[in-house]
């Protein structure tokens, strides 16, 4: 953690670009995304990108290895849908934990190959923790509003043993990230705090919420100060945004928790909103100015980019980080009682 911190006291860091974006250049097929392994497998896997961690591990490599090499600091695991209720869709719960743990080797072992390089600037992993694809706060069902699909500690059971694979394969943090469901999230986050007592350890978290719209809130309705409000009772070293919108509209809500907030401030927006076809336009060269915003009101410590972005967006984001200097912060952990 002490390398981490040193770091982010001495200039903003950048987490990398979209994991799907890049493995959607590969145009992997069914049996790609089967391989060996699960060539037999009784449901479709094409689509399932967690698993490609142990199907075309080479290829996982690759996309760290290409985001380090634009200037990333941070790479994420390739673990967004890695718990037993997400994977549940594909009927391999019980891969959850290979999954996480061979994902953060990967992305570790790709971390260790630069810092070796420049020990100077230190590179490091986030594991990954999606929103998982249940709500805890709303009904799914329109005709009744008070059911549930899954329960709070149903989800903190998943986040825990998603969690204790990502941190016994190495990562150096968590993320809780695209958080839309803030009571999803706080399962997630109560799961990590049992983990750092159970086994007496600190490890940074992040947590990074998504507004869904244009009036500014997260799909269970919170707006930024009410988001950020919710998570602060746990220790974290940031909270921020990622997702669904643009670096351009995504602007005031990050400076609303940067006028509200001691901790580190991360963002990682799209690459512009979507087209008619779902897909992403928006250049590096224009996203990186508009992230010069964010540089030049000073509010934000870490940033990187989610849907539609790439290395070439990383760097151009890079380059232009590195002319700013990160916002002051407060680093909170435990209490030990």
């Amino acid at each position: 953690m002490k390398r981490l911190i040193e770091a982010m006291k001495d200039r903003i860091l950048i987490l990398d670009g979209a994991m799907g974006t890049m493995l959607q250049r590969y145009k992997f097929s069914e049996e790609d995304f089967r391989g060996e392994r699960f060539k037999d497998w009784k449901t479709s896997v094409k689509g399932n990108n967690d698993l490609l961690t142990l199907t075309q591990p080479k290829a996982i490599a690759e996309v760290h290895h290409k985001y380090f090499e634009a200037g990333a600091d941070i790479v994420e695991t390739n673990t967004f849908s890695g718990t037993t209720i997400a994977m549940a869709d594909y009927h391999m719960e019980e891969l959850v934990y290979e999954l996480n743990y061979k994902s953060a080797k990967i992305a570790k072992e790709v971390a260790k190959q630069f810092t070796i390089k420049n020990p100077e600037k230190p590179r490091f992993v986030a594991g990954a923790m999606g929103p998982t694809n249940k709500t805890a706060s709303m009904s799914p069902d329109v005709n009744d509003p008070g059911f549930r699909a899954i329960s709070f500690n149903e989800l903190r059971i998943a986040y825990k043993q998603q969690a204790e694979a990502l941190i016994d394969g190495g990562v150096d943090m968590l993320l809780v990230e695209t958080v839309f469901d803030t009571l999803n999230a706080k399962a997630a986050l109560f799961a990590i705090e049992e983990i750092k007592e159970e086994r007496d350890i600190e490890i940074p978290v992040m947590i990074s919420g998504t507004i869904t719209d244009a009036s500014g809130r997260t799909l269970s309705g919170q707006t930024a100060e009410a988001f950020l409000i919710s998570v602060s009772h746990i220790p974290l070293l940031s909270v921020g945004f990622n997702c669904a919108l643009g670096a351009k509209q995504l602007t005031p809500h990050l400076e609303v928790i940067a006028k509200r907030t001691q901790l580190a401030v991360s963002a990682y927006p799209n690459a512009g909103l979507p087209n008619a076809f779902g897909e992403y336009d928006e250049s590096p060269q224009l996203m990186a100015q508009q992230i010069k915003e964010y540089l030049e009101k000073g509010i934000i410590n870490i940033i990187g980019g989610c849907c539609g972005t790439t290395p070439e967006h990383i760097k151009a984001i890079a380059k232009l980080a590195s002319e700013y200097r990160p916002r002051p912060f407060t680093v909170l952990q435990t209490q030990k009682i």
